[in-house]
C-alpha cells in the first residue's frame, strides 16, 4: 500500500508556529531502559537480561546448589534450572556490565 504525503505539503514535520505540540510529541529517553545482555543483582545474586520488549523484560536468576543426603547417607548435590521472571524494561537497576555514556 502506497503512502501519500499530507495535503499541506508537510512531510511529518510539526509546525513551527504551534510550539504546544512540539513538547507533547517529543519523545522521552529513558536513561536506564534494560537492554538485552545487562546484568545486575536482585537479593545479592546476579541477574541477566535475556529480552526486552515495550511491556517486560525476561530476566533469569541461578538457583543455589541443593545437597542433601539421601536416606543410605549418600550426599547428593544437583543444580536447579535457573529461576525466570519478568520485570519492566523501565526497572531502576544499577547495571553491572554497561559501560557509562561520555
Amino acid at each position: 500500500m502506497k503512502r501519500h504525503p499530507p495535503p499541506n505539503g508537510k512531510n511529518g514535520t510539526h509546525d513551527p508556529n504551534q510550539n504546544e505540540f512540539g513538547i507533547i510529541w517529543e519523545l522521552s529517553a529513558y536513561p536506564f531502559k534494560l537492554r538485552a545482555g545487562d546484568v545486575f543483582e536482585f537479593n545479592d545474586r546476579l541477574c541477566r537480561v535475556l529480552r526486552v520488549n515495550y511491556s517486560s523484560a525476561v530476566v533469569i536468576m541461578n538457583r543455589p546448589v541443593r545437597e542433601f543426603k539421601t536416606r543410605f547417607d549418600q550426599p547428593v548435590r544437583f543444580q536447579p534450572p535457573p529461576w525466570r521472571f519478568y520485570i519492566s524494561p523501565n526497572s531502576e537497576v544499577a547495571i553491572l556490565n554497561r559501560k557509562a555514556r561520555r
